[in-house]
């Protein structure tokens, strides 16, 4: 369906996870702007809702509507304080997933858009820490690499470290 390469590799991953876990047509507060995995979710039949942009360490009170499930697909590593978010979502499910701290390679950081950068780039302990403590049960967990079509040592460790990680999760 999608081609094996980014954001394609991504979005097949983690449409198959979200349809493991989330019947269509589930109806989804998708925490982030309107983006292209937004538009597949509503192509598969979910009712989606997304955050208009706002800075949600700020104002988080959107995810305190009622909404089934809550989607943030690569969007924690951007807040400051993804607690905050996390213990106040009043829906009963999670999927979530975040870029993993990665050994070789720092934190992104946009030298053009102050707004696009990574505050944490998690290990999957610390991930699964953060939502245990928030107040969610962890269910189901995937990670896949992120290879890219470059030459050197970081494209070669990319072939077989894990980028991204996924969760779905419960509140207790």
């Amino acid at each position: 369906m999608y081609e094996n390469t980014y954001p394609g590799k991504r979005f097949q991953k983690t449409l198959e996870f979200l349809n493991k876990h989330v019947s269509a047509p589930s109806n989804i507060l998708d925490l982030g702007v309107k983006n292209p995995f937004s538009e597949i979710m509503l192509k598969e039949g979910f009712k989606v809702t997304n955050t208009g942009g706002e800075d949600l360490d700020e104002k988080f009170e959107i995810v305190k509507q009622d909404f089934e499930v809550v989607t943030a697909f690569e969007i924690f590593e951007h807040l400051l304080n993804p607690y905050t978010i996390l213990k106040n979502i009043k829906a009963e499910k999670l999927v979530a997933s975040v870029p993993l701290k990665l050994w070789f390679s720092e934190a992104y950081r946009s030298k053009t858009d102050m707004r696009d950068r990574h505050y944490h780039e998690f290990e999957d302990w610390q991930f699964d820490w953060l939502l245990e403590k928030s107040g969610w049960e962890i269910k189901d967990r995937l990670k896949w690499t992120n290879p890219v079509n470059k030459i050197g040592i970081r494209p070669i460790l990319r072939r077989f470290t894990p980028r991204y990680y996924a969760v779905y999760a419960e509140r207790k």
